[in-house]
């Protein structure tokens, strides 16, 4: 199954910039029995968890994170650049390897003891998910999991967040 869904996902050379190899999973989306079985494969190791609320990463987490939490019946919580969400917020800032960046959550967007997975489509370096870890460090939640459609691998973004349970469906 998951060679079948390392297929629909496109390699294109040199984007955002010249050396990187950008895995789009546009192409993955677009099939509707292949998003469904990537979904369905994510969720199956959460149904008999108990998770209350799916916190889904600027932007394609949003997708793979929505989609997994209507399968969970669970809500779905936004993390969003800096200036996107209208309400209170909470604010984390983080090193890239090419600068550094923001983000936010509502300041009531997770209630005490409330039990989440963080999504986003691709785990990399980690840096954005440990951002989002050390957000949700406000809240008196549980973090069930950190979950991925795809890992690169060979960028050792696990290592970065050793402390933390990661699950990803397609590594490279």
């Amino acid at each position: 199954m998951v060679e079948k869904l390392k297929a629909k996902i496109r390699d294109i050379p040199d984007f955002p910039q010249t050396g990187i190899v950008f895995k789009d999973i546009t192409t993955l989306l677009q099939d509707g029995a292949e998003f469904r079985r990537a979904i369905d494969s994510l969720a199956a190791r959460y149904v008999d968890g108990h998770v209350d609320l799916v916190v889904g990463i600027e932007a394609r987490g949003f997708i793979i994170g929505s989609a997994l939490a209507y399968k969970l019946g669970a809500g779905i919580v936004l993390v969003r650049k800096p200036g996107k969400l209208p309400y209170k917020t909470h604010r984390m800032e983080y090193q890239l390897e090419y600068g550094s960046d923001a983000l936010e959550v509502h300041h009531d967007a997770i209630p005490e003891g409330a039990r989440v997975i963080i999504v986003d489509d691709l785990l990399a370096t980690g840096g954005t998910v440990e951002a989002v870890v050390k957000l949700l460090n406000h809240f008196k939640c549980e973090i069930v999991e950190l979950t991925f459609l795809v890992e690169l691998t060979f960028l050792n973004g696990r290592k970065r967040l050793a402390d933390m349970p990661v699950h990803s469906l397609i590594q490279y």
